[in-house]
């Protein structure tokens, strides 16, 4: 009970800061009908419930599973078997992360079923599940977290040359998206659990740390690689489609959110299924847990199934509907500062209510021994966050102003400094990308964003409204590096001084 009510509390961190802004411009600059307002209360409270069931739910099996994986695969000395392990696992647990759902939901929405949720759903998993495999390769054989980084970014960024603006966004925002509530802690589980049995403590620590940053360029691979293939795989040029589309006004609050059950109920069965199915085989021929385990793990699936359920319920039938209202509302105003200063209050007001950033704070402070305070790192994320979103708004205020303006030289800057900053903190700034575009960022931001991009981009719609996740996952790259290299000079200073 004390686990369900802490999470309860880190839901309601992430979810009050965006109740309380919508609810300020309604009284102020966008009114919301009676209505609008009703779902999006109402989808908040399914959010909230919802993602405290999920989160909680992880914990008793979805962690331990992963965990468990980790270390049965990490005993073999047979690559071929942690490869195969990596590519699987990373494709089924990619297609049950509900961020990625929402936003290969927001693709066919705006493309206008041009190219299908569920396209982008497998395509992403497959980057997932590649890249997982050689990762953990990486950890077994200790090759170098920097030069791995270098040599595939650089392979993204031949293949983002020839891109089209459409896809260039959409696959850096589903590097963003990915890495969200369900693939990161079992990433995380999975990389615990091949590091514990290795041999060199300090080995352990530098490895454990990168897979999750290793795994979130898969994504940005395949949809690029997708994109060569479009037309063979949709037979329609995605900027023909018909990418207007207006927003839905139900009669009645509850409308939107039944007709949506059967189709989520649906998608969030054959999400979960195979997880199910995989622990049960393993359970039998490895695994060997005990009766009691087996139980809570179950149970703990059923709760997952239940939270996912009430996650994408509240966000498909409510929340996201008054994000693109608003959005639209706002960037409708002749003052387009507006714009710009409430991008930046949402941006600096969500990554603080994160929980996963809470948890990465306390690990950057914890392994420099206090050097590097917590508070310190939630300024600079959520600086650097707010600016990240803002800096998308501008791309939509300024048309000419294209994303790879801002993802080339922030990548270069990033990879760069993997050259001068502790090992460990590599690991720990990649990770942290996928920390800070969680629930609040797939949902409610990137609803708004879209919104605005629907009331100003004259040219392209669908390559303005995405972008913004791609930019907020950049940012914390850089910040985390930024202060790791603090934390070397300070040491070094120490050192000399002494």
């Amino acid at each position: 009970m004390k686990l369900f009510v802490s999470k309860v509390r880190e839901v309601l961190q992430a979810v009050l800061p965006v109740v309380g802004i919508v609810l300020l411009l309604h009284i102020t600059l966008t009114p919301l009908t009676g209505l609008q307002l009703a779902r999006f209360l109402f989808g908040a409270l399914c959010i909230t419930a919802g993602l405290s069931i999920f989160l909680y739910a992880i914990d008793l099996s979805v962690n331990l599973i992963g965990r468990a994986m980790g270390r049965t695969f990490a005993k073999t000395d047979s690559l071929l078997l942690l490869a195969g392990a990596g590519l699987a696992l990373g494709f089924i647990i990619s297609i049950a992360e509900p961020d990625l759902h929402i936003l290969a939901g927001q693709v066919e929405r705006l493309t206008a079923g041009t190219v299908s949720k569920w396209w982008i759903i497998l395509v992403v998993s497959v980057g997932i599940a590649v890249m997982l495999a050689i990762g953990l390769i990486r950890i077994v054989k200790t090759f170098p977290l920097h030069k791995l980084l270098v040599g595939f970014y650089a392979g993204v960024f031949l293949l983002a040359l020839s891109a089209s603006d459409e896809f260039l966004a959409i696959a850096f925002d589903a590097s963003g998206a990915t890495t969200g509530a369900m693939t990161v802690p079992f990433i995380m589980s999975m990389a615990l659990g091949v590091t514990l049995l290795r041999k060199s403590t300090l080995a352990s620590n530098d490895c454990g740390f990168g897979l999750i940053g290793v795994v979130s360029i898969g994504p940005i691979l395949s949809v690029l690689v997708m994109d060569r293939f479009r037309g063979t795989l949709q037979g329609t040029p995605i900027a023909e489609a018909p990418v207007r589309t207006p927003l839905t006004v139900s009669q009645t609050v509850l409308g939107p959110f039944l007709d949506k059950v059967p189709v989520i109920a649906e998608e969030v069965l054959l999400a979960l299924l195979p997880i199910f199915l995989i622990f049960m085989l393993l359970q039998r021929v490895s695994f060997r847990l005990s009766r009691k385990n087996v139980s809570w793990i179950i149970y703990g699936l059923l709760l997952t199934y239940i939270g996912l359920f009430l996650f994408l319920l509240g966000a498909q039938g409510g929340f996201m509907e008054v994000g693109r209202t608003i959005g639209f509302n706002v960037a409708s105003l002749d003052n387009k500062l507006y714009l710009l200063v409430i991008s930046f209050v949402l941006g600096l007001v969500t990554v603080l209510a994160e929980p996963a950033v809470h948890v990465l704070t306390h690990q950057i402070e914890d392994i420099t021994n206090g050097a590097v305070k917590r508070n310190a790192v939630k300024a600079v994320l959520s600086l650097g966050i707010g600016t990240a979103v803002a800096l998308a708004m501008l791309r939509i205020v300024f048309p000419q102003i294209q994303l790879w303006h801002y993802l080339l030289p922030g990548y270069l800057i990033a990879l760069t400094l993997t050259f001068f900053v502790p090992k460990i903190f590599i690991g720990i700034a990649f990770d942290s990308g996928g920390v800070a575009s969680g629930p609040m960022t797939a949902t409610f931001i990137l609803s708004f964003v879209q919104g605005a991009a629907s009331a100003m981009a004259e040219d392209n719609l669908i390559s303005e409204s995405f972008g913004m996740i791609a930019l907020v996952a950049m940012t914390p790259i850089i910040a985390v590096q930024v202060l790791g290299l603090v934390y070397k000079l300070r040491a070094d200073g120490n050192n000399g001084c002494g």
